[in-house]
């Protein structure tokens, strides 16, 4: 599944299922631009690990919750690379709190980056896509885009809207050599999972073992997935093999949503 020669955006992309993501496609030969939060030097490591590959990489640290930002970044990798084939919209962020007292600031920075963003990544990179008639967009939702939980109203809320805005884009791409899917993780064990157990462990007054295992207990296989597993699904979308997959929601939890 060759990607030489194309070059892929991915948000979030310093750590967990971005990182995971960056590095499949850059050993299917895809050129990346890595984002995150901090400095080139912040994350030395993981960039250097997607180079030993042997593609073109570059850093942007455009910020998720400024969209000039988010513009930029695209229209700089389209000067830098001639082009941008693959937008993966991964960055994320969570917060558990009852809906009472969920905090007002982490609602709206909540739906920001986990929704608005893509819009605004996908606003400015479709153009270039429909004019070389080519193009592969994957947003990074959740099995909360298929199910609820307590305590987690924004993420849900965010996650619902990305897997309905996935479709729309797909259904206006259709013709024009652009996918549009979207990729649903159960709990992958991540820096954002990691937070999440003693947030979930404090609020519903439990340790942070019992937590862990209440997780996993959503899971069929009673087993987080991995970041490589969901990188393996994203390369595949990205590839020509998947040419006719669009407004797909591919649910990759263990299980989860098929009960």
């Amino acid at each position: 599944m060759s990607l030489k020669g194309k070059t892929a955006v991915v948000t979030g992309s310093t750590s967990g299922i971005g990182h995971a993501i960056a590095l499949a496609l850059a050993k299917d030969g895809c050129n990346i631009v890595v984002n995150g939060l901090g400095s080139e030097k912040d994350n030395e490591k993981p960039i250097a690990e997607i180079k030993k590959v042997g593609v073109r990489v570059a850093f942007d640290p455009a910020n998720m919750l400024r969209h000039n930002q988010i513009a930029e970044m695209i229209a700089k990798a389209e000067r830098d690379f001639g082009s941008v084939d693959i937008l993966v919209n991964n960055a994320g962020v969570q917060h558990v709190a009852p809906v009472e007292e969920f905090p007002i600031e982490q609602w709206d920075t909540i739906i920001a980056i986990n929704l608005t963003s893509s819009f605004h990544t996908v606003r400015a990179a479709v153009p270039g896509m429909k004019k070389r008639k080519w193009g592969r967009i994957i947003n990074i939702c959740s099995a909360h885009s298929l199910r609820a939980s307590p305590f987690k109203c924004a993420y849900v809320s965010a996650k619902h809207g990305l897997a309905g805005f996935t479709k729309t884009v797909a259904l206006e791409l259709a013709e024009h050599g652009v996918t549009s899917n979207a990729i649903s993780p159960g709990f992958v064990w991540t820096p954002l999972v990691e937070k999440q157990i003693p947030e979930l462990a404090k609020s519903e007054n439990i340790t942070e073992d019992q937590a862990k295992r209440q997780v996993l207990s959503r899971q069929p296989t009673n087993q987080f997935v991995t970041v490589e597993q969901v990188a393996a699904l994203a390369a595949f979308l990205a590839s020509q093999a998947a040419a006719s997959i669009t407004g797909a929601n591919y649910s990759i939890d263990g299980g989860w949503t098929a009960q």
